[in-house]
């Protein structure tokens, strides 16, 4: 048996080259794995506010059908762990006082607890009505 010497022409990968690559392409790795977990909690983040619009948008339209609307304030929990805070408060009392309209500001915000956070949403509005003899 003869053993065969590399020639000139014959070339492979050092153990140094391939380690070289073999880092590169984990850092490669970890950063695409931190980009997806960083979508991973945008998603998650997205999807409480938009359960958390959607809730008072619920609520909002429930108090706006009210056709008894008076001053007021309360708060709810849902079983999904959402606090709904509610505010009815009749506004520009000056200016409708001699009107046979009531203005009323309604607020509606929506918090819940995300980890140490307690992020929120509020939607705002306004309803005229009758004054109520």
């Amino acid at each position: 048996m003869t053993s065969r010497r590399m020639s000139g022409n014959q070339r492979g990968f050092t153990l140094l080259e391939v380690l070289a690559a073999i880092a590169l392409l984990a850092m490669a790795v970890a950063v695409v794995f931190q980009l997806f977990s960083a979508d991973l909690r945008s998603v998650a983040a997205s999807e409480d506010y938009v359960t958390a619009v959607t809730k008072a948008n619920a609520k909002m339209r429930e108090v706006l059908d009210d056709d008894k609307l008076s001053e007021k304030s309360w708060s709810e929990t849902t079983d999904d762990g959402y606090r709904m805070d509610v505010s009815v408060s009749e506004v520009m009392q000056d200016r409708t006082e001699k009107l046979q309209v009531q203005l009323f500001e309604i607020t509606v915000t929506v918090s819940w607890a995300k980890g140490t956070k307690t992020p929120s949403v509020s939607l705002h509005t306004m309803k005229v009505m009758n004054k109520q003899i």
